[in-house]
């Protein structure tokens, strides 16, 4: 049975049984959680640029489609974007405004 793996930024795994990474002075690599109103800026932050490039890309492409399928196309672009694309890079730049103050 494979053991269960934890996630981590930018879609980095370990294993349970691996030793927590650490930084370059050997402390551990942790970092806090975002309150959800840092979590609820990073989305929107991540979100709504993307949605406005999407739809300025593809919006003569989808027009002529009903709201609810051109509604499903661009959340189906978008969201691998935000998730995989702008999140993680958002993550870490929160950590490093952090560990600036």
């Amino acid at each position: 049975m494979p053991e269960a793996q934890l996630g981590g930024a930018g879609g980095a795994t370990r294993r349970w049984s691996e030793p927590p990474r650490t930084t370059t002075e050997g402390e551990p690599d942790v970092r806090p959680t975002p309150s959800k109103y840092q979590l609820a800026l990073m989305i929107w932050l991540a979100v709504f640029p993307t949605l406005v490039v999407l739809n300025l890309t593809l919006g003569r492409v989808l027009g002529d489609l009903n709201v609810v399928p051109r509604t499903f196309v661009l959340a189906t672009v978008a969201v691998p974007i935000v998730i995989y694309g702008l999140m993680p890079h958002l993550h870490r730049l929160r950590a490093r405004l952090l560990r600036s103050h």
